[in-house]
């Protein structure tokens, strides 16, 4: 297949219009050719639903389940979905003393938040609402780099870093200066990409060009031939004709960045899974719960578009809709 078509095919796959920039804000796909809103996104009229839904935890993933909440409730008028970014960790202090119903997280649960979540009687299981890759990109005209380990993205990007020149990262490489663009400080994209690559959350380098507007990145890693850059996936796709996507050598070798490296997780350590953390007694005592999360499910594919994630696979997506038919049960 021709790599532009390939780049058109990818392109038309994830392209959404936003009202925001990045992850912020997203809103449904354009109509067209596809099926109206109603069709597509189907609605729960056997009877009319009510209440209030707390959810609260990840910042990176409260722009998925804001978009889903905004969509449930043109369906679902009266039931509240409130949103909450106190982030993951926090998310998961509010859930285990019983303050929601549902509990965003970018990580799995750790051990002592299970125990805490124990301790006040909290029984709860994962749902996976999407999956999230971040890619490190160069300009087109770079074409002494393919392939970037974590050592070496961390030797540019740790605090206090002075690389300023590739051939400083790799002396195999160019005297070339080195340009750095990426997410501004409040943008969860910062947060994961600071912690899967320095190993600190937060922790940078301050002489780049930060922006919560991805199209500043590309714009300026597109300008400037000794560029680098990261933002999530979709942006990589969406600007294939303009930025150039690098591997990145977790341990394992080099694994590109596309859609599918990052449904298997193998592209490492820039791709993971999303999850959503339920409540049981939630899940049995507001009957609205179990309509929203699987209103969630059956629309992941168009939600994790309009949310600039990448969408779960059928085996994922079979996966969630079992736990959430079992109340958790066998899940891990």
């Amino acid at each position: 297949m021709r790599p532009a078509l390939l780049a058109a095919l990818l392109i038309s796959f994830f392209v959404v219009p936003l009202t925001g920039c990045g992850r912020e804000r997203p809103e449904a796909a354009p109509a067209g050719a596809e099926p109206s809103e109603e069709e597509s996104l189907g609605s729960f009229e056997e009877e009319e639903l009510g209440g209030r839904i707390q959810v609260d935890g990840s910042s990176t993933v409260a722009p998925l389940m804001s978009f889903a909440a905004e969509r449930f409730r043109k369906q679902e008028p009266k039931v509240k979905v409130t949103v909450g970014t106190s982030g993951t960790g926090g998310g998961f202090e509010r859930f285990c003393r019983g303050e929601t119903d549902l509990s965003n997280a970018s990580r799995p649960i750790k051990d002592e938040e299970v125990e805490l979540c124990a301790k006040n009687g909290v029984e709860n299981f994962p749902l996976q609402v999407a999956n999230d890759g971040l890619s490190v990109v160069v300009n087109k005209k770079n074409t002494w780099v393919n392939c970037l380990t974590v050592d070496q993205l961390k030797k540019i990007w740790e605090p206090e870093s002075k690389v300023d020149s590739w051939r400083e990262v790799d002396p195999k490489f160019p005297d070339e200066e080195l340009k750095l663009f990426g997410a501004g400080t409040d943008s969860g994209t910062f947060d994961y990409f600071t912690d899967a690559i320095v190993g600190e959350e937060g922790a940078s380098r301050s002489d780049y060009t930060p922006s919560e507007d991805d199209n500043v990145t590309v714009r300026g890693v597109s300008g400037q031939k000794g560029a680098l850059g990261y933002f999530g996936l979709s942006y990589l796709l969406e600007n294939a004709e303009r930025v150039r996507g690098v591997a990145v050598d977790g341990g394992e070798g080099c694994v590109g960045p596309s859609i599918e490296t990052v449904q298997d997780g193998s592209y490492k350590p820039l791709s993971r899974p999303l999850f959503t953390y339920v409540n049981e007694d939630s899940l049995a005592e507001k009957p609205a719960l179990d309509p929203f999360l699987t209103f969630v499910l059956d629309n992941t594919t168009r939600l994790a578009r309009g949310a600039k994630f990448v969408p779960m696979t059928p085996a994922q997506v079979d996966q969630a809709h079992t736990a959430l038919e079992s109340g958790g049960v066998g899940v891990e």
